[in-house]
């Protein structure tokens, strides 16, 4: 997840006893989740390396299938999870233009323009309607956000969420404007985020979950490297009704809780053996929204240009090098120089693009409110 997609800091410290001077506020961002952020984008970006070799490697399959299971879901989650404070004020749906909105609409264009020139077909449509290939996100994050302060009011958000997913999974002529399909099948992960606090993630760390996780994971690849063979991974996709899977409309009612608990699980894997420290790519972790609308134009160019019909890349040091390849590729394309670069598109501030909000003058005849619990996030970043 992105600085792009999330901000987050850790809980500021608590007020000090009566007669002791406070000391200035200094808050940090948690390493944890900056990790758990680059290490999914990682994974966003091995799938999309892999999915050429699957047609040829049974192995290579079984990563790709465990890896769709949950590395969307992931993200969604972690977006809700530090979206909680969302309330329409005006700072935050200033950051939620600028930092999803402006860059969808920049990128979307970028990509457009990109596929003319790469493919020669300087008739393709430009359409922000149509989101193409991992611009879906931008606009499934700007919907999410939108919508949470009527998940937040709700008593029950989860359930409503994927019964939406389920109607979605149902309905074949839902169509495919602003990828309404992918919004409301991955919904239900973004609202769970929405419900998660601190002390869950605290749960899945500990030494006995950790291990009790890890032979569940190790288990979805072998159930994975099974099912290669037949199991198509546009299950994982949410991209239509599951018609489109060659089966009853009505199956969706199953299907689709079926993968969400699968996801959940798994996500759950992934959170648990996340490590918590400080590490050489905590610091990348803040820029993984440049790494996933970059790497985009890397892997359509790799596939307009036809790169994986070199054998080689067929034969297991050949996956290993694609392995390796995009996770440098990615790496680099989180680093500072990238970021600064590119910051005017996607993380611009456009202080001259909106009014300043007013000053309010105290009001002497009202009581000061009591202090508030801090916030465990600052304003949502995307």
């Amino acid at each position: 997840m992105p600085e792009d997609v999330v901000q987050h800091s850790r809980p500021a410290p608590a007020a000090p006893p009566d007669g002791e001077r406070p000391r200035a506020r200094r808050t940090s961002r948690d390493p944890y989740f900056d990790n758990a952020k680059y290490l999914t984008i990682v994974l966003v970006a091995c799938g999309h390396a892999w999915e050429p070799l699957t047609y040829g490697s049974r192995t290579v399959t079984a990563a790709y299938l465990t890896v769709y299971a949950f590395h969307m879901p992931a993200f969604a989650l972690i977006s809700g999870y530090f979206s909680r404070s969302f309330d329409m004020a005006p700072g935050r749906l200033k950051r939620l233009l600028t930092g999803v909105a402006l860059p969808y609409v920049v990128f979307e264009t970028a990509y457009t323009f990109f596929y003319r020139w790469a493919e020669d077909d300087w008739g393709y449509p430009l359409s922000l309607l149509d989101p193409w290939y991992v611009m879906w996100f931008l606009v499934a994050l700007f919907i999410w956000r939108l919508t949470t302060p009527l998940w937040l009011m709700l008593r029950h958000p989860l359930p409503v969420a994927l019964g939406l997913a389920m109607l979605a999974a149902v309905s074949p002529d839902l169509g495919g404007d602003v990828s309404i399909q992918r919004v409301l099948g991955f919904l239900p992960f973004f609202v769970l985020g929405l419900t998660l606090r601190a002390e869950h993630f605290e749960r899945l760390r500990t030494r006995r979950v950790r291990l009790w996780l890890l032979p569940v994971g190790l288990g979805a690849f072998v159930v994975g490297y099974w099912v290669a063979p037949w199991f198509d991974a546009g299950w994982f996709y949410h991209r239509g009704s599951v018609t489109g899977q060659g089966v009853t409309r009505w199956a969706g009612l199953l299907t689709t809780p079926a993968l969400f608990c699968l996801a959940v699980l798994l996500t759950a894997c992934f959170l648990a053996w996340v490590p918590r420290r400080q590490l050489w790519f905590t610091a990348l972790g803040a820029g993984t929204m440049y790494g996933y609308l970059l790497h985009g134009f890397v892997i359509k160019w790799a596939r307009f240009r036809d790169w994986y019909a070199v054998e080689w890349l067929h034969t297991p040091l050949g996956e290993l090098a694609v392995t390796a390849v995009a996770i440098g590729g990615i790496t680099l394309l989180c680093t500072s120089p990238v970021r600064t670069a590119l910051r005017c598109v996607v993380e611009p501030r456009m202080e001259w693009a909106f009014r300043k909000a007013p000053e309010r003058a105290p009001d002497a005849d009202r009581a000061p409110a009591p202090d508030r619990a801090p916030s465990p996030s600052r304003a949502p970043e995307s």
